[in-house]
């Protein structure tokens, strides 16, 4: 097995378990197909499996390496966003909703989206290489989140949670009896959600 599965703390783990999309993140591995870092760029993205007709050879030398995610839900806790090759209409859609949910930052249209990627960046891990949280109000997460709860992420969809899995999720729970909770997706992203983005999550199809 190679370590090319991606979780939604942005951890790159080992799991016989097939993904829905693909990843990038850079060159990340070797010639021995062995994980060297977390990342070489700060556009991380989520892809189609199938694009073209294009075929890769996974973790070929020098080329940038495939990472699969259980679902979009869990590529974008991770701190991946759509890719502008092989998913333009998402991708478009997430920036204009991205841009909606984060007025503070003053950008357009036109922006490039290399900027939204330095923000992102910024929420997703910090520099010496631990995943970014932030606490939020129970009731203040909208669907498509993950959530951080005695070390364990949880899907939020239809006001309840579900554990994650590398196979799949787990039977669902009622939210903790708490005020606030550590929020794992971006903050950012978190904001473009709000704004009407709604991840593709495998909960949905069970």
């Amino acid at each position: 097995m190679l370590q090319n599965r991606v979780d939604p703390f942005g951890n790159l783990i080992k799991t016989k378990a097939r993904g829905a999309w693909m990843g990038n993140r850079g060159v990340i591995h070797d010639e021995n197909q062995v994980i060297l870092r977390p990342f070489k760029l700060k556009a991380w993205i989520i892809c189609k499996l199938q694009f073209k007709g294009r075929h890769r050879t996974i973790m070929s030398p020098n080329r940038w390496t495939e990472l699969f995610f259980l679902d979009e839900a869990t590529a974008f806790a991770a701190g991946h966003r759509p890719c502008f090759e092989c998913r333009r209409e998402d991708a478009g859609r997430f920036k204009t909703l991205w841009l909606k949910g984060n007025p503070e930052y003053g950008f357009g249209q036109k922006t490039s989206i290399q900027k939204i990627d330095e923000i992102i960046h910024r929420e997703r891990i910090e520099r010496k290489g631990s995943k970014v949280v932030f606490e939020e109000d129970v009731h203040n997460i909208p669907d498509g989140c993950f959530v951080a709860h005695n070390d364990n992420a949880f899907l939020v969809f239809n006001n309840v949670l579900f554990p994650w899995s590398p196979s799949g999720y787990l039977q669902s729970v009622s939210f903790p009896e708490i005020d606030k909770v550590s929020v794992l997706t971006p903050k950012s992203v978190v904001n473009a959600f709000r704004a009407g983005y709604l991840p593709e999550m495998a909960v949905a199809l069970s």
